[in-house]
């Protein structure tokens, strides 16, 4: 199993505690078994996961991981240990994920502010918060903006290397323009938070709470006659240039992608010199393509042969890539503020190689 059995026993005794604590629920509210279940095939329980392993031969977590990578490390960070929020005080204790005390504490349930990356701070969160708190990656155009300054636009700098959103930046692809998530261009607009009609205008209205699946029922109640969630669209531009303006938005925005792959590696095969091949497995994800066939083969995807000859240009356009890339629900999140990123990507990729721009449109 993910978990041991005396954490499953201890989750028990903390969640009905806190559920005999709270007023009469509603019939519909799912049983406490249901509840647990849920939350033992989440991510957020799977203790063999890289995200609560990856420090188990150091021993403990350090602080600026604990917040997200340790339960113990969240409740500090929000202060439920008695300590001050907004920083974690010291390093965590390894074996432990996400369960229910980790958000069911009145710290975090009084929690409405979250500061992001850019320095933005988004208040009126209500519940959200606590998602917002993890799922808003590390990085924003600020910090891209900071590796780059002083180096000319295309010339190849052994200074740069890659810079990495993270991972499931979810909140920061919600609220779009406003807190830089993405690498936002100089001179474009860039749409704000995406907002959808109640009660789905929060985490817990699309994702279930505990097992953090999209409720995709609810989806279709409202957008019918389509096939899925995956097929919603509401807008009417073509964006990816290829005549069909009923498929879903998420075909639209992986079409934008690929065109955005083909064009980063045009650029760094005429601009850089040296062909670049991504791999979202494995860190740091764009490696050099020493056979030039555009894929990151298993002895290409390893940190020794990462890729080294990024320009300001190039690595701007791979963290648009990488910031799409790690949200999987990104069409459903903003999906015009990432149409947006890919599309100036590739445009500005376009000013300096022959990166073919036909058909695309920006909303």
């Amino acid at each position: 199993m993910k978990t041991s059995r005396y954490h499953v026993i201890a989750i028990f005794i903390l969640f009905t505690a806190f559920i005999s604590a709270r007023p009469l629920i509603a019939q519909d509210t799912p049983s406490l078994t249901d509840v647990v279940e849920a939350w033992l095939a989440s991510p957020h329980a799977d203790r063999s996961s890289e995200s609560f392993s990856h420090w188990d031969e150091d021993g403990e977590v350090p602080e600026s991981c604990a917040t997200c990578h340790s339960g113990p490390g969240f409740m500090d960070f929000v202060g439920a240990d008695g300590s001050a929020s907004g920083k974690v005080d010291h390093p965590a204790p390894i074996g432990s994920p996400i369960d229910c005390a980790t958000c069911h504490n009145e710290a975090a349930t009084n929690l409405d502010t979250v500061s992001f990356p850019s320095g933005v701070i988004k208040s009126d969160l209500g519940t959200s918060s606590i998602c917002m708190v993890c799922h808003q990656g590390r990085s924003s155009s600020d910090r891209v903006d900071a590796a780059v300054v002083g180096i000319d636009i295309d010339q190849v700098s052994s200074e740069l290397s890659f810079v990495n959103i993270h991972y499931r930046a979810a909140a920061a692809t919600l609220m779009g323009g406003s807190v830089s998530g993405g690498y936002q261009y100089e001179g474009k607009d860039y749409v704000q938070r995406f907002n959808h009609p109640a009660p789905l205008d929060t985490c817990i209205g699309c994702h279930n709470p505990h097992s953090t699946e999209p409720v995709a029922a609810q989806c279709v109640a409202c957008h019918k006659d389509i096939s899925g969630p995956n097929a919603i669209r509401t807008s009417t531009i073509d964006t990816d240039g290829n005549g069909d303006t009923k498929e879903g938005i998420s075909a639209e925005i992986n079409a934008l992608q690929d065109r955005l792959a083909k064009a980063i590696g045009t650029y760094a095969k005429e601009i850089s010199g040296k062909p670049i091949a991504y791999e979202p497995n494995s860190y740091p994800y764009f490696f050099n393509d020493t056979n030039d066939n555009g894929q990151a083969e298993p002895d290409e995807a390893v940190a020794a042969n990462k890729y080294q000859s990024w320009t300001p240009r190039l690595l701007r356009a791979a963290y648009n890539y990488q910031f799409v890339a790690k949200d999987p629900g990104a069409w459903a999140h903003n999906p015009h503020y990432v149409i947006q990123l890919l599309f100036d990507s590739i445009e500005n990729l376009s000013e300096k190689s022959a990166v073919d721009m036909t058909g695309l449109a920006r909303p």
